[in-house]
C-alpha cells in the first residue's frame, strides 16, 4: 500500500468586488447623469429614480451600465 498524503485543508476564497460591477444588496446607492438611483429587492431587481421633471424612472442593471453610473455623485 502506498503512503497517503494528508488532505490540505480548504482553501478560503477571498473574493474582491470589481469597482466596475453595480452594487447588488438592497438600498445601494449610485448616480447616473446626475440622478442618484437607489437598488429595489434582490431577485429580479431594479434601480429606481426620478428624471429631470421629478418623474419617477426604474432601470434595469443593463439599462444603468449602458448609461453609465458611479458611486459617488462627482
Amino acid at each position: 500500500m502506498g503512503t497517503m498524503e494528508p488532505a490540505e485543508p480548504p482553501r478560503a476564497t477571498a473574493t474582491v468586488d470589481d469597482p466596475n460591477d453595480l452594487p447588488t444588496a438592497p438600498c445601494s446607492v449610485v448616480w447616473s447623469g446626475g440622478h442618484s438611483y437607489v437598488r429595489e429587492g434582490t431577485a429580479g431587481a431594479r434601480w429606481a429614480g426620478v428624471d429631470d421633471r421629478g418623474r419617477a424612472r426604474f432601470l434595469t442593471d443593463a439599462e444603468l451600465r449602458r448609461r453609465g453610473w458611479s458611486r459617488t455623485r462627482g
